[in-house]
């Protein structure tokens, strides 16, 4: 892998950096693609666009606007409420967002001579999203290769950590205070730590405070 070229599909928020870190880490060349798809905040792609440059990778930006008309949810709609019923998956689910996501993130790959996609999608910490699972990946990695006859690998780097063990890669990747610091993880937009209320923030939260508990490490500020 040290030799090869990736794609990181990147948000700017805590997984993809820790994902954008790790690429950096075992491929010789990487480069980003964000998706606008309506989303509420406009910082999420200035956030993912800032991150990429203080990196030195470069970043692509792509409209996927139409999705936001076909799906729409709390992620892109500011009346509908961030919530989960039980039974039911989360208003912040996006139909098909990953399956579009990955299959233009490998179109513009090949067009790059990359042959790796990294994509932080994650099963073990996930709020029940049927896009986020390992198997639904292996299948559309297979798909992929069939259609446009090309050697893809996607690369899920976080799909069996928890947050704390995310936050532990990062701080192995010497990444803490950059991930801590500089990503959008927010529902409701807000940089770094974020509202503090919304799933996201809870989430993200929660697996530093295990993290730093567990592993003794001061979060100096």
């Amino acid at each position: 892998m040290k030799q090869e070229k990736a794609v990181v599909v990147f948000s700017g928020g805590q997984d993809s950096t820790t994902c954008l870190f790790w690429a950096k880490e075992n491929f010789a060349e990487v480069e980003t693609v964000t998706f606008q798809y309506g989303q509420r905040h406009a910082l999420e792609t200035e956030i993912a666009s800032a991150i990429s440059e203080a990196l030195g990778v470069r970043h692509h930006l792509l409209d996927m606007s139409l999705l936001g008309q076909l799906a729409p949810n709390a992620l892109t709609r500011g009346d509908i409420e961030i919530k989960q019923e039980e039974g039911a998956l989360p208003t912040t689910f996006v139909d098909g967002r990953n399956l579009l996501f990955l299959s233009f993130a490998a179109v513009l790959a090949k067009q790059v001579g990359a042959k790796h996609i990294v994509t932080g999608v994650c099963e073990t910490d996930f709020s029940g999203y049927p896009d986020c699972r390992d198997v639904f990946v292996k299948s559309l990695n297979v798909t992929l290769n069939l259609a446009m006859d090309y050697p893809f690998v996607i690369d899920t780097p976080l799909m069996w950590l928890n947050k704390a063990q995310t936050w532990e890669l990062a701080d192995r990747l010497g990444a803490f205070e950059f991930v801590r610091d500089r990503t959008l993880t927010c529902y409701n937009g807000i940089p770094a730590a974020g509202c503090g209320e919304c799933p996201a923030c809870r989430l993200r939260a929660n697996g530093l405070a295990t993290y730093l508990r567990e592993s003794g490490r001061e979060d100096v500020r």
